[in-house]
């Protein structure tokens, strides 16, 4: 399986439970892998036959930075489904990471995996070309 990555996407948004955190803006790190099949986009030499990651990013930076969950379990999900369904991505692996979480660890975060199948009943939106 080839794999399409976004490594560190750095996001400021609103995510915690404690009062504080629903106010102040904090910085999420993702990672991002998707599953593709590159051999056409290598073949063609062409964006339309690969996963555009350049959108995937910015969408990514629009999503995260308008949302306001309250964990980064839930976060996390979220990302993972709107990859999968939004850009018709067969498999996802997000890392998400809320840097400064716990005193005394460099890192916290939530890493998962995810396949189309798990977002069965949600509708996949229709890409279009920027």
């Amino acid at each position: 399986m080839d794999k399409i990555f976004l490594s560190q996407l750095s996001v400021e948004c609103i995510v915690g439970i404690w009062d504080w955190e629903r106010r102040v803006k904090q910085t999420v790190i993702i990672d991002v892998e998707m599953a593709a099949d590159i051999r056409k986009a290598a073949a063609t030499d062409h964006i339309d036959d690969t996963i555009d990651y350049k959108r995937v990013a910015k969408r990514l930076l629009s999503f995260v930075g308008e949302s306001q969950y309250q964990l980064v379990e839930t976060l996390c999900e979220a990302i993972a489904r709107v990859i999968v369904t939004e850009f018709g991505v067969a498999w996802v692996k997000v890392r998400l990471n809320k840097r400064g979480a716990i005193r005394g660890a460099k890192d916290v975060g939530i890493e998962i995996e995810r396949r189309a199948e798990d977002y069965a009943g949600v509708a996949v939106a229709q890409q279009t070309q920027p």
